[in-house]
């Protein structure tokens, strides 16, 4: 069997990084319409006209004469639980005595990365930190927690809940020239004058050449390979490695090692050391240029010999990811249509309209006559009843009895139901006069959203574990 070459080897990997990001394209798709309605663009999709042309919401009701009104929901269902988070995990956290984690958590402002981490949860399903140490200033070491774009995460197709089936991750990277050389030039003027070439000579006839012969689709992948002016985009990428190693044993100094397969031949020599063979699985990272240079790469340097990503995806049933904004869209929109359409309706109904017969004009008078006196306040207006007994009506339709309202009302309680996010939990007036009964409402509306925090906890949990490695 024929041994890959590294260039063969770099190829397979970052064809794999590209087509686990290409695989994620339906999710960044829904997660983008679920942040349309969340932040109050709701009248974005794309419906058939009459004509069979495709338009947005917005101008198919504007063509039928109405105005696309928004009472934004999901909006107020997001905020309502990123705040219900605030008040229940966060302050009891800074209730707690300094730890060592707690310490790291102020450095890095973690209240406000996990509150803006949950919003991000709700909207798109997945929960994506990253959790590595720096140097900043030179010679100070810290641990350094960030949150993660979804749009700039690819990883592999997974099934478990727990992520303990990654097998490949990754991130993009827009780096101004300056950092990518920190990154990746590890302090070597050479190496960052070779970089430097790689993004200035040719650049963009490489990149063309390479994802052609990568197989890369040019059109819809163009986001994985460009960034945007003035920055460098980098390719990192995690991969779960096996290898073979030797496990040795030094019965004089009772030590217990792991040397790598290519020392067995040496420690054969050695008396003392009793040997073992065995594979060892080791995450190994690759930073590649866009035109599929190798950068660099390295074994994790962390205690935990894990990558540096903490990732959560909701629920992962089947591999999918359903977003808790995503079950309220269709009753959002139904609000939406039902407000505009009592709002035609009221603006096309009449309201006070004068029905003035013209023989009934007194003589001398003018139609403006007429409609300055009707308009003022304790106005007289006289009418000449002698060519016709009519007189003067005013006519005033009420056209919004339709149901329109009850069909809003049932709409809010249908929101309130589907979302979890009910009165009590907003910190409305009780509608029981038993404090018992409240209680127990406040707690039936936090055993609804018990499965959203529980798993955004677990999520927490396992970055402060990568913290707590990193820390110790």
């Amino acid at each position: 069997m024929k041994t890959p070459t590294n260039h063969e080897e770099h190829t397979r990997v970052l064809r794999a990084a590209y087509q686990a990001w290409m695989n994620a394209a339906g999710l960044r798709q829904a997660r983008l319409r679920n942040k349309r309605f969340t932040y109050g663009d709701q009248w974005g999709d794309l419906v058939r006209g009459p004509h069979g042309k495709l338009m947005t919401e917005g101008e198919h009701i504007a063509h039928q004469g109405c105005e696309s009104i928004t009472n934004n929901l999901i909006r107020k269902m997001v905020k309502t639980i990123v705040g219900r988070f605030r008040s229940q995990y966060i302050k009891k956290d800074s209730d707690s005595a300094p730890t060592p984690l707690s310490l790291i958590g102020q450095y890095n402002e973690l209240d406000e990365l996990d509150s803006r981490a949950l919003e991000e949860f709700l909207i798109s399903g997945c929960c994506i930190q990253r959790v590595e140490t720096v140097n900043e200033p030179v010679g100070n070491e810290q641990v350094r927690v960030d949150n993660v774009n979804v749009n700039r995460l690819f990883v592999n197709t997974m099934g478990d809940t727990r992520a303990w089936d990654c097998e490949l991750i990754g991130q993009l990277h827009d780096l101004n020239i300056a950092q990518l050389l920190r990154r990746v030039a590890g302090g070597n003027p050479r190496k960052a004058a070779w970089v430097r070439r790689l993004y200035t000579d040719n650049a963009e006839s490489r990149l063309i050449d390479f994802t052609t012969r990568l197989g890369a689709d040019s059109q819809l992948g163009t986001d994985f390979w460009h960034a945007p002016d003035g920055k460098c985009r980098a390719i990192e990428v995690w991969t779960l490695e096996s290898r073979e190693v030797v496990v040795c044993h030094n019965r004089r100094e009772g030590t217990l090692t792991v040397e790598p397969a290519s020392a067995l031949h040496r420690l054969k020599n050695t008396p003392e050391v009793s040997t073992r063979w065995d594979i060892a699985t080791v995450w190994h990272c690759r930073w590649y240029s866009p035109m599929g240079d190798l950068l660099c790469e390295y074994d994790s340097p962390w205690p935990h010999g894990s990558h540096p990503f903490v990732i959560k995806l909701y629920p992962l049933t089947d591999g999918e990811v359903h977003a808790v904004v995503e079950d309220l869209i269709d009753t959002q929109k139904h609000v939406n249509r039902m407000i505009s359409l009592l709002d035609q309706v009221m603006r096309s109904s009449a309201k006070g309209v004068l029905l003035f017969p013209e023989t009934a004009l007194p003589d001398g008078w003018t139609w403006e006559d007429a409609r300055r006196c009707w308009s003022s306040a304790n106005g007289l207006l006289p009418y000449n009843p002698r060519y016709s007994e009519a007189k003067p009506e005013q006519v005033s339709s009420n056209g919004t009895n339709i149901g329109a309202y009850q069909m809003i009302e049932l709409q809010m309680k249908l929101f309130e139901e589907i979302s979890g996010v009910s009165g009590a939990l907003q910190g409305k007036a009780p509608t029981v006069n038993s404090a018992g009964a409240y209680q127990l409402q406040s707690e039936n509306a936090n055993i609804a959203l018990s499965d959203v925090f529980d798993t955004f906890e677990a999520f927490r949990r396992q970055r402060d574990r990568k913290m707590g490695a990193l820390a110790s």
